[in-house]
C-alpha cells in the first residue's frame, strides 16, 4: 500500500472535541480537516462507533480520515455514547438512543462553520450499520452512505442467527464486548473524573447475550434497524462493500436489489476488513473509490460513479484448502445491473452419492455425528489468524454427500446456490448444514460456500414451528453468495448435515435424516463466458500509519483435540492480540482471548462454550485491567448462561460482578 504523504490541502487534526447532545451528555470526536476549512467549508464524513478512537480504532482511522480531509472532507470518528471517552451508558446495540445521539451529531456537524452542510457516514461492521440505520430515518444533511461489511436484515445475517440456528458467534461477540466497554476513559483527556465514569460503566455493564439469546425468531427487536423492513426508507446514496470472506456478503447483493436511489457494489475476496489494507489480496484503492463517490453524492461533481456498474464482484479461482490465504487467484467482472439477467440457473439432481443430470428415486438416511462442522473456520473471519475453512474431507466424511462427474469445462457462478430437499426427520427439533465444496483431482475439498436452515423456520422466520417426525417437507435452503471458477476435472460436492459445531448450537438430540432424491437438486448461479469489459481499481493507498511501538507481539493458534477415553472432543482457540503503545500520547493498550467449545459425538446436551478476555490499558505508574468470563451450556428446555467481569486497577481487584441467565428454548 502506498503511503500518501502531501495532499491538496494541508490537514489539521482535533485530537478530542465533545459533541453535546440535547440531554447534557457529551460524545467524544477526533476530527481531521483541513487547514482552510473555516474560510472554505467542505462536506463531513462520519465514522460512529464504540470501539474507542483514542486506542481500538486508532491505528485505521490514522490510514483513512487524513485522506479524506487532505482531499476536501473533515473525517469525523466519533466514539458513542458509554464507551472511549464518550459520557453516558450503553446498554445494547443499534438502540434508537444509538441512532437519536447520531442525528444530533449530525446537526451539530453541520452547524460547525468549517462544515458545508453535507455530511456521509461510512463504516465497516458496526459503524456501517448505523450508517444504514440512520439513512432510514432521512436526516436531511445526510447525502451518502458508504457501507462495508454490515447487513440490511439484523437477525438473518448478523452475528446473532443464521437460518434461524444460533450462532456461537452469539455468545463470542457479547463476551467480547463485555471485556471491550466495560474499559475506563483516558485520563488524560478526561480528567480524574475517569474512575467515576468507570465505575458507573462496571455497574451497568449490560449482559449483551441476554436480550440477543430471549429473541429467537424474527420480532420487533430485530425488526429494529433492519431496514429491509422498509427499504424505500432510504434515500441516501449507498456503496456497499463487502468480501467473500465475510459474514455480511449476503446483503449487498439484496441492497443493490431492493434500494431505490443510488446505489452500488463492490465484493472483494476479503475477510472483515477496509478494502485497502484486506486479506486476502488482492487490495484495492478503497480510498480513491470511496473519494469519487463522496465528491458526487456530496460535492455534485461528475466523477464517473454514475456509469459504474452496478456491481463489481471478484470471481476468485479454485484454490486448495488452506486456513489463511495471503492471495486468491481471480478476476474482477461486473454486472451492469443485479440481479443480473445475464446469469443462468443450472440444477444437478441428487442421486445416491452423486449428482447428475436426472432425477433418480431413492430414499436416503444419515445422522450426523456432533463433531461435524470443526473444519469450518471462523463465522466471521477478521484477526488474520488460521481462520478460513480447512480441507473438507474430515467434515465430509462425516456427511451425506452427492458428488458430480469431473467437470469437462469451467464452470463459473456468481450468486447463491440453493439446495431444494425432500426429506423427513425423526425429531421435532432438527437443523440442516449444506456446504458446496470443490473437490480437487486429488480429492481434497474446498468449500465454497455452505447454508444453515432450522427446519422449524422452514416457512420463515417470524412464526417457527415445530416439525412432525416422519412426516414429508420439501425446504430449500440458500447458501451464501460467491463469485467461484470451478476448474476443468473438479468436481462439485454437496455435503448435508444435521449438526454443524461450534459454529451453531446443536439440535437437543442427534437427528436420523431421510432425504427423497427424486426431488431434490443443486441449483446453481451459472455466469456464462461472455466479452465484458476489464474492471480496474487503483493500487491501494492511504495516509501515513500513525507512530506505535509494539511491546508485544500477537499470535493465533487453533487447535482440535480428542480424550480418547471420554470420546469428548474439544476446539480450543487462543488470540493473543499483542500491546502497543502509541507514541504520541503513550497510552497502551494489550488483549487476548481463550475460546473452549466442547462437544460429544453422540451427544448434543455435552455441548459447552466457554470465553475469558483480557483488555489492559496502561501508561506510566498508571494501569487497569478487565477480565471476563463466559459460560454457555444447554439442556432439552433451557440455554444457561454464567458469566463474570472483573476489573483492576494495577494489581487491586475494584470491581467484581456475576450474572446468572437460563432462558427457554424456542424451536431450537
Amino acid at each position: 500500500m502506498r503511503t500518501v504523504h502531501e495532499f491538496p490541502r494541508p490537514v489539521r487534526e482535533l485530537e478530542n472535541v465533545w459533541i453535546p447532545l440535547p440531554d447534557g451528555c457529551r460524545l467524544a470526536a477526533r476530527i481531521w480537516l483541513p487547514a482552510d476549512a473555516e474560510g472554505d467549508p467542505v462536506p463531513a464524513i462520519l465514522e460512529y462507533l464504540p470501539y474507542r478512537k483514542r486506542d481500538g480504532t486508532s491505528t485505521r482511522d490514522c490510514l483513512t480520515h487524513p485522506y479524506f480531509a487532505g482531499h476536501g472532507y473533515a473525517g469525523v470518528r466519533v466514539d458513542m455514547r458509554g464507551n472511549g471517552e464518550a459520557d453516558g451508558l450503553m446498554y445494547d446495540e443499534y438502540l434508537p438512543r444509538e441512532q437519536a445521539d447520531c442525528l444530533a451529531v449530525i446537526d451539530w456537524l453541520c452547524a460547525q462553520t468549517w462544515c458545508s452542510g453535507a455530511v456521509g457516514m461510512m463504516g465497516i461492521s458496526w459503524g456501517g450499520f448505523n450508517g444504514l440505520q440512520v439513512a432510514f430515518l432521512r436526516p436531511s444533511a445526510l447525502k451518502a452512505v458508504i457501507t462495508l461489511c454490515s447487513t440490511d436484515d439484523r437477525y438473518a445475517d448478523d452475528i446473532h442467527y443464521k437460518g434461524g440456528c444460533l450462532l456461537n458467534e452469539n455468545l463470542g461477540w457479547a463476551a467480547e464486548m463485555l471485556a471491550f466497554s466495560s474499559r475506563p476513559p483516558d485520563p488524560l483527556l478526561v480528567g480524574e473524573r475517569w474512575r467515576a465514569m468507570w465505575r458507573e460503566r462496571l455497574e451497568a455493564m449490560p449482559l449483551l447475550i441476554d436480550p440477543w439469546l430471549s429473541h429467537q425468531h424474527r420480532d420487533a427487536y430485530w425488526k429494529h434497524g433492519s431496514i429491509c423492513e422498509d427499504y424505500g426508507a432510504v434515500q441516501a446514496a449507498v456503496l456497499a462493500v463487502g468480501g467473500w470472506g465475510d459474514a455480511y456478503t449476503n446483503a449487498v447483493g439484496r441492497m443493490l436489489e431492493h434500494l431505490p436511489g443510488a446505489r452500488l457494489g463492490i465484493v472483494g475476496p476479503w475477510v472483515h476488513k477496509y478494502p485497502h489494507f484486506a486479506v486476502p489480496g488482492p487490495r484495492i484503492g478503497f480510498l480513491q473509490e470511496a473519494l469519487a463517490f463522496w465528491d458526487r453524492y456530496l460535492k455534485d461533481r461528475d466523477t464517473g460513479m454514475d456509469r459504474q456498474p452496478r456491481l463489481r464482484a471478484y470471481l476468485m479461482d479454485s484454490v486448495r484448502p488452506a486456513t489463511s490465504y495471503a492471495h486468491r487467484p481471480g478476476r474482477w467482472v461486473s454486472e451492469a445491473d443485479w440481479p443480473s439477467p445475464d446469469i443462468q440457473t443450472r440444477a444437478w439432481h441428487l442421486a445416491p452419492g452423486r449428482l447428475g443430470d436426472t432425477p433418480v428415486t431413492a430414499e436416503l438416511e444419515h445422522c450426523s455425528s456432533q463433531t461435524v462442522g470443526l473444519a469450518t473456520g471462523e463465522y466471521c473471519a477478521m484477526w488474520l489468524g488460521p481462520e478460513w475453512p480447512a480441507d473438507q474431507r474430515a467434515d465430509d466424511a462425516l456427511s451425506l454427500c452427492f458428488d458430480s462427474a469431473p467437470l469437462e469445462e469451467r464452470l463459473e457462478i456468481l450468486g447463491a446456490p440453493e439446495l431444494t430437499l425432500s426429506l423427513s426427520v425423526d425429531r421435532p427439533r432438527a437443523f440442516l448444514a449444506v456446504r458446496l465444496c470443490d473437490v480437487h483431482p486429488d480429492g481434497a475439498s474446498t468449500r465454497v460456500s455452505y447454508g444453515i436452515l432450522n427446519l422449524c423456520h422452514r416457512d420463515g422466520h417470524e412464526h417457527p414451528a415445530e416439525l412432525e417426525p416422519g412426516r414429508r417437507y420439501t425446504v430449500r435452503v440458500r447458501l451464501d453468495d460467491v463469485g467461484y471458477a470451478f476448474p476443468p476435472g473438479h468436481r462439485l460436492r454437496v455435503a448435508v448435515s444435521t449438526c454443524y459445531w461450534p459454529l451453531i448450537w446443536p439440535s437437543p438430540a442427534p437427528v436420523t435424516l431421510r432425504v427423497e432424491t427424486s426431488e431434490s437438486r443443486l441449483t446453481l448461479p451459472v455466469r456464462p463466458p461472455r466479452e465484458e469489459p476489464e474492471v480496474d481499481f487503483p493500487a491501494p493507498e492511504a495516509a501515513p500509519p500513525e507512530a506505535s511501538t509494539v511491546l508485544r507481539a500477537g499470535h493465533h493458534h487453533r487447535t482440535v483435540s480428542q480424550d480418547l477415553a471420554t470420546g469428548e472432543t474439544t476446539l480450543t482457540i487462543d488470540a493473543d492480540f499483542g500491546e502497543a503503545r502509541i507514541d504520541s500520547h503513550g497510552l497502551t493498550s494489550g488483549s487476548s482471548a481463550r475460546e473452549v467449545y466442547r462437544i460429544h459425538p453422540d451427544e448434543p446436551l455435552c455441548a459447552r462454550a466457554e470465553l475469558h478476555w483480557t483488555m489492559t490499558l496502561s501508561r506510566g505508574h498508571w494501569s487497569v485491567r478487565t477480565e471476563s468470563y463466559s459460560l454457555m451450556w444447554s439442556d432439552a428446555g433451557h440455554f444457561h448462561v454464567h458469566a463474570r467481569l472483573d476489573a483492576f486497577e494495577g494489581e487491586r481487584r475494584v470491581y467484581s460482578r456475576e450474572w446468572d441467565r437460563s432462558i427457554p428454548r424456542e424451536c431450537l
